[in-house]
């Protein structure tokens, strides 16, 4: 049966103003399974006002950090209670293996909510000594107050991850939202919100508007009422973010993907260095801010690396997710794989060397194949530009020097993976990398505790960790005049 999904707004489900409606497609026979309110200006503005309503004078601004705490925490229990449920529907709307988010994005989700509740009552001002004021001795503090309603743009890769990576830091800091889900996977979000009225929070606290980004992503943006817009996605939408935002004065966080490389000395672990950039590819399609699709070889191992890459891209399994055995399900939608197949046929047609995959026939579902280049330069569009696909690309170095140069040599920077034995290599090497996060011997190491964001064309600001819920709270000043 067809879902009829609504906007969650003030602790209820709602249609549209209009009632107007957007079609839900599976990605893996292209069949409608739902249907979910396309939003309006107006739905913006009604969840707005619910949302600064709970701000100034509601429940939510009575509480204090502790009571916060509690609330996520509790949140946590219930996200856990519909592991299962959550994971499916993220999983089947994006066709991806069902496995992956219960490993992965709901473990982390509920980590999220518990590392948040901590942080909720340890946003802490400080004590500064001055030199008085006019001669005559003062107090200085600054206190952290929540920075306001907040818009929340999550886009349809990981969405219940994301969701709360969001969700989870500005709630601690007193902050309440509007959430914007990807059109194409608004089911979880939408749960998430009921779960957070099960939780005890607030109705307004936390609300849901479903629909394109054009409408309702703009509306948020434009809206006087919403202080901070927090949004991952493309850089070419992160762009239009800031124009929009910049003459308001908004406070913006953009976490805008990459092009992260795999550096794989030859002294590495070779059997964990092939594992690793595996996953680092193929994890969910390619469909990964972080994926490591630029994979930078040592030459005296490059064509044995090459060889059980492809091997092992060769092995990977695509069908329907929902099969036994299958690895690997479609991309999440026509326009995905109408781009991979394009970067494919640009890499072929600019000189690389493919070793497994290829351009995917069309057919039902939006299946592409598991693919591995060699022999590609850093300056070839399959090197440079973020594909969003199971897409690596092999490239050759002789020194650290080199290696460094070459990953550097790009507009993004969000992620990096050093394969290595050796520790101060290592060591030497992150320092280098001009990314926002660096992990060693492993793919993109997340945690709650963690810091997260990139650096050039990857975005502006940090998610997770104490740097996540500080970035919704402003610092104000108070001196007090002692007598």
């Amino acid at each position: 049966m067809t879902q009829h999904l609504k906007h969650f707004i003030e602790g209820a489900h709602s249609d549209a103003s209009d009632g107007a409606r957007m079609s839900l497609v599976s990605p893996v026979d292209e069949r409608e399974y739902a249907t979910a309110a396309r939003g309006t200006v107006q739905d913006v503005q009604r969840a707005v006002a619910a949302a600064h309503h709970q701000l100034r004078g509601g429940a939510w601004s009575q509480l204090n950090g502790g009571q916060r705490g509690l609330l996520l925490n509790k949140l946590a229990e219930l996200v856990q209670r519909d592991l299962d449920l959550l994971a499916d529907m993220d999983a089947s709307a994006i066709g991806r293996s069902p496995m992956e988010p219960r490993m992965m994005d709901v473990p982390n989700a509920i980590a999220n909510l518990h590392a948040a509740a901590g942080w909720a009552n340890q946003l802490e001002g400080r004590t500064i000594p001055t030199g008085g004021y006019m001669g005559l001795k003062t107090l200085s503090y600054t206190i952290r107050e929540p920075i306001g309603v907040v818009g929340a743009i999550v886009p349809w890769n990981s969405p219940l991850m994301i969701t709360t990576w969001k969700l989870a830091a500005l709630l601690a800091a007193g902050c309440t939202v509007v959430i914007k889900p990807s059109e194409e996977t608004p089911q979880s979000a939408l749960h998430l919100a009921a779960l957070c009225q099960e939780a005890g929070f607030p109705d307004g606290v936390v609300n849901v508007v479903t629909g394109h980004g054009e409408v309702v992503g703009r509306a948020l943006c434009e809206h006087p009422d919403v202080a901070k817009i927090s949004f991952t996605g493309s850089p070419e939408a992160g762009r239009a973010i800031q124009r929009i935002a910049g003459p308001l004065f908004k406070r913006v966080a953009l976490e805008l993907g990459g092009k992260s490389p795999q550096i794989v000395f030859d002294d590495a672990s070779f059997d964990d260095a092939v594992r690793g950039c595996t996953v680092g590819i193929f994890v969910n399609q390619g469909q990964v801010c972080a994926a490591g699709s630029r994979i930078l070889v040592q030459k005296t191992i490059a064509n044995r690396f090459a060889e059980a890459l492809a091997e092992a891209a060769t092995a990977v399994k695509v069908g329907n997710p929902a099969e036994p055995g299958v690895q690997m399900g479609p991309v999440a939608k026509k326009a995905q794989q109408d781009r991979v197949n394009r970067y494919i046929q640009q890499g072929i047609d600019e000189g690389a060397r493919l070793l497994a995959g290829g351009v995917s026939a069309s057919g039902r579902g939006f299946f592409v194949k598991p693919t591995i280049f060699a022999g590609a330069t850093n300056q070839m569009s399959i090197a440079r530009e973020e594909i969003f696909g199971p897409v690596g690309t092999i490239i050759e170095f002789d020194t650290d020097e080199e290696a460094i140069a070459l990953a550097n040599d790009s507009e993004y920077g969000l992620a990096a993976t050093v394969w290595t034995t050796d520790l101060a290599r290592a060591h030497k090497v992150a320092q280098a990398l001009q990314v926002g996060a660096v992990g060693v011997n492993c793919w993109s190491p997340l945690d709650a505790n963690l810091p997260w964001g990139g650096l050039k064309t990857s975005g502006i600001g940090r998610e997770g960790g104490l740097s996540g819920a500080l970035a919704f709270t402003e610092e104000k000043v108070i001196t007090v005049l002692l007598p």
